[in-house]
């Protein structure tokens, strides 16, 4: 007997069988979930044939919109020669040639040069690679010092156990205590909540900062000096703009005075770059915005345009070197992944890739941070918004319920996902961080579509707050 259209509903099979992410499932399960059915280029299409722009990238992932013809073709010749083959003992084409586009474009000319390409699946597991070589790198070339880690307050890298031990979101990850290692925690440069923030709570000068004198840098030099004589090995650092942690910016120059002080004091420098990495943050590579380039750079999310889990840990020669030697050593980096290298992943990479550099498409991601930044500016009269944090095509709005004394809203209070609800009905689709709804357009959106977009946030806002 052929199914009833009813048993087949897919929203009605998501509540009866899946468990989301980061999701609190009894809530849920009280209404029917939006059910997307196809998307091109900024817009998702649902089951019930509605339209939404994609106004966070699919979770920070899409860059040049759905169904992008480029990478479709590049997919599709792909899949006419082979879809996947193992990586361990065997190499492949796509592989080696993304390899090799990658540790070109990472090449800045100063510092370490990166200069070898370990792929994995996804953010976390780009993290724990990182992880995991620092860790016997240093083992083997600093014997006589533990390897110790340094990662910024409420950061978060990933959810394997290694990437939840580098972060520092208490509210993801304490639940899974007892099961990560120790790691060390300093001051995060979060202007806005910076208990050493001199600027009035008023609306222009909010966002000022003035008088700033780098406490937060001077924070990193004494948690250093207090280590003595077990020094910290390693900086973690999501540049430029921690997101998970609330879409914070961080200040101009914070990145280059911390990685020249930690350099000075032998550590090494892990870039978290999963979400910004690929031009979200202007840069092809947020580091490089400061010109700093670490020794271990993990990269994922908008790494295959959006199509495809993939990622990447590129480090130098000098650590690669460490783990060479006879095969009775055992010096091998003991870990892998079945889809490592993935043929189809490389592919919609390298298309990826060949988009994003192309002059035309830079100029027109610089000509969108304008249209974003001014359609952002509109927002500043709302009372319930305390900042506006932007950099590239990266922006966060916080929502408080004071803005002159910056009292946030209790996170049971829902304020945020309160007011995702009220832009998705009227056709726009995030999801908030706590109470900082995250805008991240994708970077073929028209400007009335980065337009609209901020409008709804605006709508949303005066109706549900």
């Amino acid at each position: 007997m052929k199914p009833s259209r009813r048993k087949r509903d897919p929203a009605r099979l998501d509540l009866q069988y899946l468990w989301h992410p980061f999701t609190q499932m009894q809530d849920w399960s009280k209404e029917i979930p939006i059910v997307i059915a196809s998307g091109r280029g900024a817009v998702l299409t649902d089951t019930e044939g509605r339209e939404y722009l994609d106004a966070n990238a699919s979770i920070w992932t899409n860059l040049h919109g759905h169904r992008h013809p480029a990478i479709d073709r590049a997919l599709r010749r792909q899949l006419d020669r082979i879809a996947h083959s193992s990586a361990l003992g065997l190499a492949n084409e796509p592989a080696s040639f993304l390899a090799e586009r990658l540790v070109t474009l990472a090449r800045t000319g100063t510092g370490p040069e990166l200069a070898r390409v370990f792929f994995s699946d996804d953010g976390s597991t780009a993290m724990e690679v990182a992880l995991k070589m620092h860790y016997e790198h240093r083992r083997r070339t600093r014997p006589d010092v533990p390897p110790r880690f340094l990662s910024l307050e409420n950061s978060y890298h990933g959810d394997t156990v290694g990437a939840m031990s580098l972060g520092q979101s208490a509210l993801f990850h304490r639940s899974f205590d007892g099961i990560r290692f120790r790691v060390d925690r300093v001051m995060a440069p979060y202007c806005y909540r910076c208990p050493h923030n001199r600027a009035r709570p008023e609306r222009r000068d909010a966002r000022e900062y003035r008088k700033c004198r780098w406490e937060c840098v001077g924070a990193i030099e004494k948690r250093i000096a207090r280590a003595g004589k077990r020094p910290y090995s390693a900086l973690v650092v999501e540049p430029v703009v921690q997101g998970a942690a609330g879409m914070i910016v961080h200040p101009e120059g914070w990145l280059h005075r911390a990685a020249t002080l930690v350099r000075s004091h032998g550590m090494q420098i892990i870039a978290d770059e999963v979400m910004t990495g690929f031009g979200r943050t202007g840069t092809l590579f947020a580091c490089h915005h400061e010109g700093v380039q670490p020794d271990f750079l993990a990269v994922a999310k908008g790494l295959t345009g959006g199509y495809l889990p993939m990622a990447a840990t590129l480090t130098t020669e000098e650590v690669f070197e460490s783990f060479l030697g006879p095969y009775e050593d055992f010096l091998t980096f003991f870990h892998g992944h079945s889809f490592t290298g993935n043929q189809l992943g490389a592919a919609a990479a390298l298309a990826s890739l060949e988009l994003l550099v192309k002059r035309s498409r830079i100029l027109r991601r610089e000509r969108m941070e304008g249209w974003l930044a001014g359609a952002l500016d509109s927002l500043w009269d709302l009372p319930r918004i305390g900042d506006i944090r932007q950099a590239g095509l990266v922006a966060g709005v916080e929502l408080v319920q004071d803005w002159r004394t910056r009292r946030p809203y209790p996170l049971a209070e829902q304020a945020g996902i309160r007011v995702c609800r009220a832009m998705a009905a009227r056709g726009v689709l995030t999801r908030p961080i706590g109470n900082v709804i995250v805008l991240m357009p994708i970077h073929t959106m028209t400007r009335a579509q980065v337009e609209r977009m901020v409008e709804v946030l605006g709508e949303a806002i005066r109706e549900t707050l």
